[in-house]
């Protein structure tokens, strides 16, 4: 399954935005522009379908930070808005998620400044229209049933609980379960620690690791499942070599513990740990292991990858980039022209260039569609 397209009102500087996607989408501007906040709502779609959306805005200041801060339309209401369409390309179905989130009402139940789930709609679409098959208002469920009925679920939603979540394992719903697989297992990669204490220079317990966790904390784990279950490693040893002046990654065989080396031109007789490693080293390997890990998840969200990099490792990571959207769907926020550039050549894609206008976050040439002029057609526009 693939996400057709991603939607946001209201959130930050994201006044109505509405973009179509493809395999590969990246995405280019300068600082302050509203580029993480595009990642951040498709971030934000995947917490309320684990049940973590209150937590998650929480966590950035409560509603009254995340509410677009510009002028609104007389009797427009104080809500911020997440919607996704994602389609089987196999059979043309299409599945649309939209949730909606305002603040607590004067002596209404909730914590203030935490959003209060005023909307959540699921519909399918067979290709004869969308058919709405749940729909929450208030604490209110209902599902559509067998025959064709919306009818009231068996349980109320909290102010602040997302109806998808609570729905995400029922046998009454096995659609909004098959969309809740897929937006469960994206990954999203905003930034790798490397300072001393990071978890990423640690041995990690050797235990199979087909996935790179979001924080990087089994990153030895992965290089070592990669190479037990493949027995070699011909493309991720080329593509190290060539980022890392003829670095060989090492690989020892786990038993409690997982861990890596370096294995240096200049002192082939020594290994180096990963406490030894550089930043760019360590963030380099650390983003191997996102795009070329044993099972890759249906969608790799990277957040400005090429941050403590050198300028020479960007072709092999647009290499690995390109290489990974093979088997996932992709999706970055840079600030590197260079890493745009090579990204869209290999891929054949145009990168977009997000600005902004009026106080809002937009995409250069996009049509209010949410499609961008010559952008996967052969338009001139």
């Amino acid at each position: 399954m693939l996400l057709k397209s991603m939607s946001a009102a209201q959130y930050r500087s994201l006044r109505a935005i509405r973009m179509e996607l493809d395999g590969v989408n990246v995405f280019i501007g300068a600082n302050g522009v509203g580029k993480t906040n595009l990642y951040r709502g498709l971030q934000l779609v995947q917490a309320a379908v684990r049940g973590t959306f209150a937590r998650e805005i929480a966590a950035e200041g409560g509603m009254m930070q995340a509410l677009w801060a510009g002028p609104r339309r007389t009797q427009e209401k104080a809500r911020i808005g997440f919607s996704v369409e994602v389609i089987d390309p196999k059979t043309g179905l299409v599945l649309e998620y939209r949730v909606e989130a305002g603040v607590k009402p004067p002596l209404q139940a909730g914590f203030a400044f935490e959003p209060q789930i005023k909307e959540e709609v699921f519909s399918v679409d067979t290709g004869r229209g969308p058919v709405v098959m749940m729909k929450r208002q208030g604490p209110g469920i209902t599902l559509r049933s067998d025959r064709g009925r919306m009818v009231p679920f068996d349980e109320t939603a909290l102010p602040s609980e997302t109806a998808i979540s609570m729905l995400a394992h029922e046998a009454a719903a096995p659609e909004i379960a098959t969309f809740c697989r897929f937006a469960e297992q994206w990954r999203f990669f905003h930034g790798f620690r490397t300072d001393a204490g990071s978890l990423l220079r640690r041995p990690c317990l050797a235990v199979t690791a087909p996935l790179l966790d979001e924080d990087g904390s089994n990153l030895a784990a992965v290089f070592a499942t990669i190479s037990v279950n493949r027995g070699e490693m011909p493309e991720i040893d080329d593509i190290v070599a060539d980022a890392l002046s003829g670095a060989q990654l090492v690989i020892p065989e786990p038993e409690q513990e997982a861990s890596i080396g370096l294995s240096l031109p200049d002192f082939p007789k020594r290994v180096f740990s990963a406490r030894e490693f550089s930043d760019g080293q360590l963030r380099f390997l650390a983003l191997t292991a996102a795009l070329m890990s044993y099972r890759l998840p249906p969608l790799i969200a990277l957040n400005e990858p090429e941050a403590s990099l050198h300028p020479d490792m960007l072709e092999p990571l647009a290499d690995m980039i390109a290489t990974a959207a093979k088997r996932s769907q992709i999706w970055i926020v840079t600030h590197s022209e260079r890493l745009a550039e090579a990204v869209s050549q290999l891929c054949g894609v145009r990168f977009r260039h997000v600005v902004r206008q009026d106080g809002k976050t937009w995409i250069e040439g996009m049509r209010l569609t949410g499609e961008i002029a010559g952008l996967g057609d052969d338009d001139e526009d």
